[in-house]
């Protein structure tokens, strides 16, 4: 069994920074492809970042691009979103998944996080 938690939500000024962990546990987290997305009160969950087994390639929803990075610590087990200029839209309950592939984006992830809260204030 596969756990996924994150954690380092929280309240944040517009143009303030956040960033967001995630431990996976497990032996072969290097071999997990991970991803964070958000969901928005009365909104859909909707994807935000994705990275690869080996964090050589990453993915970004348009509306997050050139403001949040995603990045990963295979010795930690562990996935960082760096949210920067963040601004009041960005507000929302932040998951972090993971699913064994070489994709950098699966159509699928088998393991999900319980969430934490990025609330931006205008």
């Amino acid at each position: 069994q596969v756990q996924v938690v994150e954690s380092g939500g929280g309240l944040v000024q517009a143009g303030g920074s956040l960033r967001l962990s995630c431990v996976a546990s497990g032996r072969t987290f290097s071999s997990y492809a991970m991803g964070w997305f958000r969901q928005a009160p009365g909104k859909e969950r909707k994807f935000v970042a994705a990275i690869n087994w080996s964090g050589g390639t990453t993915d970004y929803a348009d509306s997050v691009k050139g403001r949040f990075t995603i990045s990963r610590d295979s010795a930690k087990n562990t996935v960082y979103l760096q949210m920067n200029s963040l601004k009041p839209e960005d507000t929302a309950v932040y998951y972090c998944a993971a699913t064994i592939s070489r994709m950098v984006r699966p159509s699928r992830y088998d393991y999900w996080g319980q969430g934490t809260q990025v609330t931006v204030s205008a």
